[in-house]
């Protein structure tokens, strides 16, 4: 009988394909999560190439990578309430930390006082990625330490009082930051639309293998550990302060390389009027980590593509959807509350349970025709 091969390490799942088939080998690598996320990327290339043959309109790419960063900032939140059990509203602010630091690092701080750019032009985007994640550490460590003294509901209030203040500091930082799409630059390589979609699409592969392999690490079990009863862990030595501050540190970071990808794919945010930077953003990353399902990395992803994606990119061309847009507000909440009823565990328990019983009835079809032996 063929193994579960969902494991983390690579190279046991290469060293225990030696003996099987060419089919096996094929199932084996297909159960892999590492090579599941593979394949969604190259998905979302094939969409790219699409797009730049002019086989689907462009601006779908445009639709597809803002939820891609949208899913970037879930994964982050998933690993927050799903893996670890902390409760936060706060991700907007987070995100916005991204935002003005992409901002003020390409577009202010690299340019000389006669306009000209620095010799850092060629670097900017890194430059700013880079500011933005030691940003979000610091405020990452801020939130993680007073999780230690607030739980629950209220932890969750105090992030969105943190997630206010960011919001009042942007309104009067800048009204709306914009970036000039010549100054964007990767390495020196300048980052058109497509060149774009590809860096945000590699990032968000890049991020689900590190973060699925750290789910499966001894950090992610303690993390579970930790979720599950906070006397249990302490009894068995986990330390608290270490994974909370983790926890809040990485969902941080996610959710500032999602700000730092926005302003990027976007250009210009207005932070007045941009529900990117509001608590509606917030609660809808919590919807599409609750549809997708908290402990399934691709249930979030696919969460992130029912909140965010089926407007922009299946449904616009409808003209229901086009005279009466608000009513995707109608369907999500009622997906939400069939969810949380019926299915707690997202879409992807969903899918499991669906799964199971095909394989079910399969398994009762070959007993019935071949008997049990």
């Amino acid at each position: 009988m063929m193994k579960n091969y969902l494991l983390p390490s690579n190279r046991r799942v290469f060293k225990d394909l030696k003996s099987l088939n060419l089919k096996d080998r094929i199932n084996a690598l297909m159960r892999n999560p590492s090579y599941q996320f593979l394949i969604l990327g190259v998905a979302l290339l094939v969409v790219n190439l699409l797009a730049q043959t002019e086989i689907i309109p462009i601006s779908m790419t445009l639709s597809v990578s803002a939820v891609i960063i949208y899913a970037i900032i879930s994964i982050g939140f998933c690993l927050l309430l799903g893996y670890s059990g902390l409760a936060s509203l706060g991700t907007a602010g987070f995100a916005g930390v991204g935002v003005y630091a992409t901002y003020y690092f390409m577009q202010v701080f690299i340019k000389t006082p006669d306009g000209g750019k620095t010799g850092w032009a060629p670097y900017s985007f890194v430059i700013a990625l880079i500011v933005a994640i030691i940003l979000a550490v610091i405020i990452g460590l801020f939130v993680g330490f007073i999780s230690l003294r607030i739980e629950g509901m209220y932890l969750a209030i105090l992030t969105l009082g943190l997630a206010e203040i960011l919001f009042k500091v942007f309104q009067n930082l800048n009204q709306m930051p914009k970036i000039e799409m010549g100054n964007i630059v990767f390495f020196g390589i300048k980052m058109d639309n497509s060149m774009k979609f590809v860096v945000i699409t590699v990032i968000f592969v890049l991020l689900l293998v590190l973060t699925n392999n750290l789910i499966n690490s001894p950090t992610g079990r303690a993390m579970i550990a930790m979720k599950n009863s906070t006397s249990a862990a302490q009894a068995m030595g986990i330390s608290l302060i270490k994974y909370r501050l983790m926890a809040f540190v990485i969902s941080t970071i996610y959710a500032a390389i999602g700000g730092v990808l926005y302003i990027v794919n976007t250009r210009a945010i207005a932070a007045s009027s941009s529900t990117f930077l509001s608590l509606s953003f917030s609660l809808n990353i919590l919807g599409a980590v609750i549809v997708g399902g908290s402990k399934s990395l691709l249930g979030t992803t696919f969460g992130a593509l029912v909140i965010f994606g089926l407007q922009s990119i299946f449904f616009i061309n409808i003209p229901f959807f086009q005279k009466n847009p608000e009513f995707m507000g109608i369907l999500t909440g009622v997906l939400l509350v069939v969810i949380v009823m019926f299915y707690p565990g997202g879409l992807s328990q969903l899918y499991l349970e669906i799964k199971g019983k095909i394989r079910k009835k399969k398994e009762q079809r070959r007993i019935k025709k071949y008997g049990i032996n």
